[in-house]
């Protein structure tokens, strides 16, 4: 049976909750086996995941980053994105991002899909928690057997 490990930043608890929810659900619909741990921000997203590398056979990142008035948005973003894509690559196992990155709070509710918050009824089905899920599983079913 396939396992997978969602690692979710808690910075912003209560929209990053969602997101975790929500992968958790598709992963439990799906079959897979999963954990869920938990780091102070996407920052210790990819140290995470490599630390775990050989445990599991896919991942999930999931957290919110918020751009401030400095350019530590871009630094945090463009140094994390860049390491869950080379930790996949290297590794050739799936690691759905389901990072949000918005320019404000009510850009990152409209992302996570939390139907306690999103207003507009279009957004409820495209959540990143889901989206990055989605993406795993694909990829983890698509893998010929050996």
């Amino acid at each position: 049976m396939k396992k997978v490990l969602i690692v979710a930043a808690d910075f912003y608890w209560k929209t990053t909750s969602s997101l975790v929810v929500d992968a958790q659900l598709l992963l439990d619909k799906s079959k897979i086996k999963h954990e869920t741990i938990y780091v102070p921000g996407v920052f210790e997203i990819p140290v995470t995941i490599s630390k775990y590398i050989k445990k599991y056979d896919g991942f999930i990142a999931l957290g919110i980053v918020i751009k401030g008035e400095t350019p530590h948005f871009d630094f945090i973003c463009k140094s994390t994105f860049d390491a869950i894509m080379n930790i996949s690559v290297s590794t050739k196992k799936p690691i759905g991002n389901g990072i949000i990155t918005a320019l404000n709070m009510s850009q990152a509710i409209k992302r996570s899909g939390d139907p306690e918050f999103v207003t507009d009824k279009k957004h409820l089905d495209k959540g990143k928690g889901k989206e990055a899920a989605k993406a795993v599983i694909a990829v983890l079913k698509n893998v010929p057997k050996k």
